[in-house]
């Protein structure tokens, strides 16, 4: 009991001199919360640009404008660290939820930022990822102004959940499938200006191959590259039938892969439901299914200039010869390698089905 009694006794004494290792308290006020990271490579080392957005100040709420540091060193580490001397609040990373990588960093791999998140105790790999083309990270970060960029990205997040806009990706799933398939894509993004503003924008997507930027897929290729990948459809295209223009929703999309029969030729089957959207004329079953072959038409051509351009870079970033595998007891354990993958022979089968309302 005595020992007890001077063991607690001891404990206290640690604690209230100093000995104890409890975390220092700080006031939301008193803290910079950070939510968006741009990370670029300049003159051999890292270039980290971060920002708050607009920040509330005092019991009112009253909106500051919002917070931007940029720091460099030769690793991120240094360089964030420097974030922290910058600022007069506490910078916390752990609300970063958006990261911005530079085409120049990109080129010269990706891996080591991935990494960074993966390890930090505050950041993590469930952050948006971006890759910035023609501009730098940094540039992107700033171009929100007083307000911060993470509005506008945060509206790009929501409207690729919802179809519309660019596949949204995390840095962990980019970095997962650079670890199991050498190879991944990414949203890519451009500044644009319109007279003394500057806005973000989609532009198609980035292809990494063995952690370093291949290159990038624009247009029809980029809208091929979701249909392989098997997003949710809400594009809309348009068929000339009987002299009228129709408009065209598209909705459900699967695609599927599977080796065939004689284990040479990968098969890609793209199946996409699809709606009227516009037309001033009811469309008879014969005109209908002539729509179904323009479609379908339309939708291979995308897919093949995917698979063109990928195959040339040699970069399997949708996974095709894995995912053939899986469906295929045959061919479990064939997986290409890039060379492999170059070479491959795939076939192309797409089902287009309008319902008819």
């Amino acid at each position: 009991m005595r020992r007890g009694m001077c063991l607690g006794l001891a404990l206290a004494c640690l604690v209230m001199s100093g000995c104890g290792s409890l975390p220092v308290p700080r006031e939301m006020g008193d803290m910079a919360l950070l939510r968006t990271m741009g990370v670029d490579s300049q003159e051999g080392e890292l270039l980290v640009t971060v920002s708050t957005g607009p920040r509330a100040r005092g019991l009112q709420g009253e909106q500051q404008p919002a917070l931007m540091l940029s720091a460099q060193g030769r690793t991120l580490s240094a360089a964030v660290l420097s974030l922290q001397r910058l600022s007069d609040s506490y910078v916390f990373f752990g609300y970063i939820d958006q990261l911005l990588l530079g085409e120049e960093l990109a080129r010269q791999g990706v891996e080591p930022v991935l990494d960074y998140f993966a390890r930090d105790v505050e950041l993590g790999l469930g952050a948006q990822l971006w890759l910035v083309r023609e501009t730098t990270a940094g540039e992107a970060v700033r171009s929100g102004g007083d307000e911060g960029v993470e509005g506008r990205l945060s509206t790009l997040q929501t409207d690729g959940e919802m179809g519309i806009s660019a596949i949204t990706r995390t840095a962990g799933e980019v970095l997962s499938d650079l670890m199991e398939w050498g190879t991944a894509y990414v949203p890519a993004l451009v500044c644009t200006q319109e007279g003394e503003a500057v806005s973000l924008r989609e532009s198609g997507y980035a292809v990494l191959k063995d952690g370093a930027l291949a290159g990038f897929l624009d247009g029809e290729a980029a809208k091929g590259l979701e249909l392989l990948a098997g997003r949710e459809g809400g594009d809309v295209l348009e068929v000339e039938l009987s002299g009228e223009t129709v408009a065209v929703r598209l909705g459900r999309t699967k695609t599927s892969c599977r080796w065939s029969d004689a284990g040479d030729t990968i098969q890609v089957t793209c199946r996409i439901q699809a709606r009227l959207a516009e037309y001033c004329q009811p469309l008879s079953r014969e005109e209908l299914e002539l729509a179904d072959r323009q479609l379908e038409e339309q939708e291979r051509a995308r897919i093949q200039a995917a698979l063109e351009q990928m195959q040339a870079w040699g970069t399997d970033c949708t996974g095709l010869s894995a995912r053939a595998a899986l469906a295929s007891p045959g061919q479990w354990g064939t997986r290409l390698d890039a060379g492999q993958f170059s070479e491959q022979a795939i076939e192309v089968e797409v089902q287009v089905s309008i319902l008819d309302s």
